[in-house]
């Protein structure tokens, strides 16, 4: 454990006093307890067992060895329990102190001024940490929205917009009877006026079957058919 609390070593602390005290501190520290600063006494006269005082992320823990070293006695706060801290420094050293809520004060002198401050800063923190616990705000994943998927469009529902044309003068959509006749290759009725007595029988025939085509295809209605056809059978 010694190499995990080299950082918190400095000149005024002994390495040796830091190995004894972790050594024991080994079984004592919960799962997810982690050691935040050691400050060890160092009183004027040559002290073989001082006390000293370690906080972690969850309390604070007084060691106090007796009977010659062979013991050690600990007494823990909880953060939680702690209702301040303070520091005060003298000419041979400095005093930290902390104070609980039922008003216990526990007091270890003849620290070295320097871990005196540093203990002082991180109970700061840890308290100032309970007091505004740090909410840790989960990650929402961005989701992109994946475009739609077009259906696609059945041949049916595509309609093709024609434009029509605009019609200026009526008689072009009324074919004339000689258009007609002339798209139909059939020849147009013989007035009376010309007389069907010049024609011979295969012509006449010839002409009643026109009419017939003509009526067949609704281009002469049956009264204008009946008419030609009782003409022609006149010379038949």
């Amino acid at each position: 454990m010694i190499d995990n609390l080299k950082k918190i070593l400095n000149e005024d602390q002994d390495p040796k006093a830091i190995e004894k005290i972790t050594a024991k501190l080994e079984n004592l520290l919960m799962s997810n307890e982690e050691v935040g600063y050691i400050a060890v006494q160092k009183k004027p006269a040559v002290t073989i067992f001082p006390d000293s005082i370690v906080v972690t992320n969850k309390r604070i823990i007084l060691c106090k060895p007796k009977n010659l070293g062979l013991s050690m006695e600990f007494i823990d706060y909880n953060w939680d329990d702690i209702a301040g801290s303070f520091v005060k420094e003298g000419i041979l050293g400095a005093d930290f102190t902390f104070t609980t809520n039922s008003d216990l004060t526990h007091t270890v002198d003849y620290l070295p001024k320097n871990q005196a401050r540093k203990l002082y800063t991180y109970a700061k923190e840890q308290l100032d940490l309970l007091k505004n616990p740090k909410v840790t705000t989960p990650v929402v994943e961005e989701v992109k929205a994946e475009a739609p998927i077009e259906s696609p469009v059945q041949e049916s529902e595509v309609v093709e917009e024609i434009q029509a044309e605009e019609v200026t003068h009526f008689a072009e959509l009324m074919p004339t009877p000689n258009d007609v006749i002339r798209d139909t290759e059939v020849e147009a009725p013989i007035s009376e006026e010309k007389g069907l007595a010049h024609l011979s029988q295969d012509e006449l025939f010839a002409k009643l079957q026109n009419y017939k085509k003509l009526l067949d295809n609704g281009l002469i209605l049956q009264g204008e058919y009946d008419r030609l056809k009782a003409e022609i059978l006149k010379y038949l």
